[in-house]
């Protein structure tokens, strides 16, 4: 397998981890509310889920718990953040500590253990393609997540629901004025985001790189709520940011790997450069972020 088509083969996995947290604050964003704790979610989901794994528990039981701790952390951002009315800023920044911190608690334990991952599921004939048969060849949670990514697009563009909660991000008067509950809608939103931050973490632990180490998260979660900027708040553009990202993380592997006398550091710092310059590049472009962003994102609502 030459570099192009391991990154291709890859990608989609890669991708993964950065696209369920990311579609998770897309939905937070898109009410209104701006949470900037999903690294902490993750890391605590990661942990929570490679402990079940690793004792026996099997790997659905694992995103179970993952998510339900993703959920329980973003409700308390919201207990504080929505109820109490604090800044969102800093108290998703306060979460983002605490679920790292308690990831390093509970899974101190567990350093540089391994566990077993779970297969891929090839799609017949397609995944015989030279060059880009191996994107046709992935693991149940890829497909899952993609699948997400469409269902998540036709909920925001064409459900009821979906069309409300953008209209909570925009107008939350207005929405409350025709009798809906402005506070439960963006507490829906919240939870739905560390639910999928949660479950990330926990692809990312058991599945993608299966085994256990302090700060493996690795700043992911930063870039999934960079990519939801990187999307203009749209479904199809975060997948396809998730899909860059994740073939840029999977190049610096396959440069080390070509032999490249290329420090790894640079290489390692690929995926953080590239959102930097995208960012840079997207927030230059004042017309772009006007007509796709969420006009009440971040604001108190009382």
């Amino acid at each position: 397998m030459n570099a192009i088509e391991f990154i291709i083969s890859g990608m989609l996995a890669a991708a993964t981890p950065f696209l369920l947290a990311a579609l998770g604050e897309l939905v937070a964003e898109r009410s209104g509310v701006l949470n900037l704790g999903v690294e902490g979610m993750m890391a605590f989901g990661a942990a929570l889920a490679f402990i079940i794994v690793y004792n026996g528990g099997g790997h659905i039981l694992a995103f179970l718990v993952a998510g339900i701790g993703g959920v329980l952390m973003s409700l308390l951002f919201a207990f504080v953040a929505l109820g109490l009315r604090a800044n969102q800023v800093a108290t998703g920044l306060a979460i983002g500590i605490l679920g790292l911190g308690l990831s390093a608690f509970f899974g101190k334990p567990y350093e540089s253990y391994t566990i077993k991952g779970i297969s891929k599921i090839s799609i017949p004939v397609l995944s015989d393609i030279p060059v880009i048969g191996g994107l046709f060849s992935q693991d149940i949670v890829v497909w899952l997540a993609i699948l997400t990514s469409a269902g998540l697009w036709y909920a925001l563009t064409r459900m009821k629901a979906g069309l409300l909660l953008r209209a909570v991000g925009e107008n939350p008067k207005a929405v409350n004025s025709l009798g809906y509950s402005v506070f439960a809608l963006r507490i829906g939103a919240v939870a739905f985001g560390g639910l999928m931050a949660g479950i990330a973490g926990a692809y990312a632990s058991t599945v993608y790189t299966p085994l256990w180490a302090d700060g493996m998260i690795a700043g992911r979660g930063w870039i999934a709520v960079a990519l939801v900027v990187f999307g203009t708040w749209m479904v199809g553009r975060v997948f396809l940011g998730a899909c860059l990202f994740g073939a840029v993380s999977l190049a610096g592997i396959a440069a080390q790997t070509a032999g490249l006398s290329i420090p790894s550091q640079i290489l390692t710092s690929l995926p953080y450069l590239v959102t930097i310059v995208v960012l840079g590049i997207i927030s230059s472009n004042k017309r772009l972020l006007k007509l796709n962003g969420i006009a009440s994102l971040g604001e108190t609502y009382k």
